[in-house]
C-alpha cells in the first residue's frame, strides 16, 4: 500500500511539474496564464505521445509531432507558437527539475513534456 501511495504522489508531482512547464511556455509565448489548462494539455499531450511512440521507425518523430498538435489544439496561434511553447515547456522542465533535484532530492520526471 505505501508503494501505491508513493507512486500516486510521484506521478501527481510529475504531472504538476509538466503543467507548470507548459504553463510557462504558454505563458510566454502567447500569454496565456491558466495552470489548470496546461495541466490537461500535459495529460493529453502524455496520452498523444504514448499512442503514437510505439510505431516502428518514425515513432518517436510522429510522437512529437502529436505533442506539438495537442499544444497547438489547446492554445492559439499556429504550429510555430506550439512548437516554440514546447521548446519553452521542455527548458522549463529541465530547470524545475534541477532544482527539485538538487535542492529537495527528488528524483521526478515532468509528465507531459516529452525528453524532461
Amino acid at each position: 500500500m505505501v508503494a501505491l501511495i508513493g507512486s500516486l504522489v510521484a506521478f501527481v508531482v510529475a504531472l504538476l511539474v509538466g503543467g507548470l512547464a507548459i504553463y510557462v511556455g504558454a505563458s510566454l509565448i502567447v500569454g496565456i496564464e491558466d495552470y489548470s489548462h496546461a495541466v490537461v494539455t500535459a495529460i493529453v499531450g502524455a496520452l498523444a505521445w504514448a499512442l503514437t511512440a510505439w510505431i516502428p521507425l518514425f515513432g518517436l518523430f510522429l510522437a512529437l509531432l502529436a505533442w506539438i498538435w495537442v499544444i497547438n489544439w489547446r492554445y492559439p496561434g499556429g504550429w510555430l507558437d506550439a512548437a516554440l511553447i514546447g521548446v519553452v515547456a521542455w527548458l522549463a522542465a529541465l530547470a524545475i527539475l534541477f532544482v527539485l533535484d538538487t535542492i529537495l532530492g527528488l528524483g521526478v520526471g515532468a509528465f507531459g513534456v516529452p525528453g524532461a
